[in-house]
């Protein structure tokens, strides 16, 4: 067998993880949730500040509301999960230099 094959473990390292797998990992989960509860609230409260202390919300506010928050969940989610990957490419086809120094 020759040595120049690659192992099954760089072999596992090339392959990229699902997109999926890595947006529900919980350290990219804590992050988008702390980017929405910031960015959701201060967009709620620009948007609906003057509903809210009038009170006059409805059943499409609160909704609207809630979408407010999945918006920069899901923008956060994408930039974290594009990093990993981009990453992960640059590992990947970074090769150390061998003997030191030229």
């Amino acid at each position: 067998m020759s040595g120049a094959e690659p192992s099954a473990a760089t072999h596992a390292a090339a392959v990229p993880r699902p997109w999926l797998e890595m947006a529900f990992e919980p350290s990219v989960v804590r992050r988008s949730l702390r980017v929405a509860a910031v960015v959701g609230t201060i967009l709620v409260t620009i948007n609906y500040a003057d509903r809210i202390l009038a009170g006059v919300i409805g059943r499409g506010d609160v909704l609207k509301m809630m979408l407010t928050y999945c918006v920069p969940y899901c923008v956060s989610t994408h930039a974290s999960v594009q990093s990993i990957r981009s990453f992960q490419r640059a590992t990947a086809t970074a090769t150390p230099a061998i003997g030191g120094r030229d």
